[in-house]
């Protein structure tokens, strides 16, 4: 068995059957894949919820390449490079765009598959394609932006359909032409001519404020996705609850803050065994003390039960559990 507490964020001491770090595209041709195969980035949007008796595969690849044209820039980087230090590295270049998505952990492979986001930016803008190897056929491809079908913390690399996509690399695209996203309060603070790097220094900032460190205090940051209700619905929590945060979508749909919700509810700092609601950030679960993965998902449960009952809003996990044979879904 290989122990997976350093593998994942959460840091639930778990074991694996079997882990296979992948470092080239060579070392995937060899892989036999089995149904209970599962896919790892870094580990920090997964949490283990009891030993898993699967395949553990963990993406290692590395590689930048940056070609600049007329209008931009186009970057290449390998799924196993981390993505904070992508964006550090592009700020740093001159290439700007991701600076709102500054200090998101994670390595680049998982970016698409979630479709990272943060104040007022989604990865998906700047991606141009996705290089995937397909684990069952031995092939790689690469699928275009649109064939990823992105949506709000989504893609088609969710579906269980593609869950042998091996993602092996990432081609962004960030024009020339850019214009500082500064809609979020959070960004209030700044001028209307702020630059990329005093943008992404105050997103580092911000988060760290807001946010706790993994590596002192577990946890796999926002664990509910914020939730986005039918505009009717909307206007009905506005009467009931003045004050609520609402950010109106581009299809007429409300999205909600899920932290609003749950520290409204009284469920701030609340905790189940090990596992708790972070004080100053509600969104995110941490592993206070040793905390089982029974804790964690008892603690879930309470958290959507109680924003269920009290705004008559469903709370969906942004973050991907895993009980022994792969992720749960309730």
């Amino acid at each position: 068995m290989f122990p997976l507490k350093q593998k994942h964020s959460f840091a639930v001491d778990v074991n694996a059957k079997q882990v296979i770090e992948i470092d080239s595209i060579g070392a995937l041709q060899s892989l036999v894949w089995k149904n209970d195969t599962y896919i790892l980035g870094e580990g920090t949007n997964t949490i283990f919820t009891e030993d898993f008796n699967g395949q553990l595969i963990i993406n290692r690849l590395s590689g930048i390449e940056i070609k600049e044209s007329e209008t931009g820039w186009h970057v290449y980087a390998a799924a196993g490079e981390n993505w904070h230090k992508l964006v550090v590295k592009l700020i740093g270049l001159g290439i700007y765009g991701s600076e709102n998505l500054a200090l998101i952990p994670g390595s680049v492979g998982a970016a698409p598959v979630q479709n990272i986001g943060a104040y007022g930016v989604e990865v998906a803008t700047f991606i141009d394609r996705v290089e995937v190897y397909d684990c069952k056929l031995h092939v790689q491809t690469t699928l275009s932006h649109e064939e990823c079908e992105f949506a709000y913390r989504d893609s088609i690399f969710k579906r269980p359909a593609h869950w042998h996509w091996f993602i092996t690399g990432v081609h962004f695209f960030f024009p020339k032409a850019w214009q500082a996203v500064l809609g979020y309060p959070d960004l209030a603070s700044l001028a209307s001519d702020a630059t990329a790097e005093q943008i992404m220094s105050h997103v580092i900032k911000i988060r760290q404020q807001k946010l706790p460190d993994p590596a002192r205090v577990p946890n796999a940051g926002s664990f509910f996705k914020n939730p986005v209700i039918p505009q009717a619905d909307c206007q009905r929590l506005q009467a009931d609850f003045p004050g609520i945060p609402v950010f109106l979508q581009a299809n007429g749909e409300c999205k909600l803050a899920a932290a609003w919700l749950i520290d409204k509810a009284g469920l701030k700092s609340l905790s189940v065994g090990g596992a708790a609601v972070h004080e100053r950030q509600a969104l995110v679960l941490v592993n206070r003390n040793n905390a089982s993965g029974a804790d964690i998902l008892s603690l879930a449960e309470h958290i959507q039960t109680n924003v269920r009952e009290r705004y008559g809003v469903e709370l969906e996990p942004e973050v991907r559990l895993l009980n022994d044979y792969g992720l749960i879904y309730s």
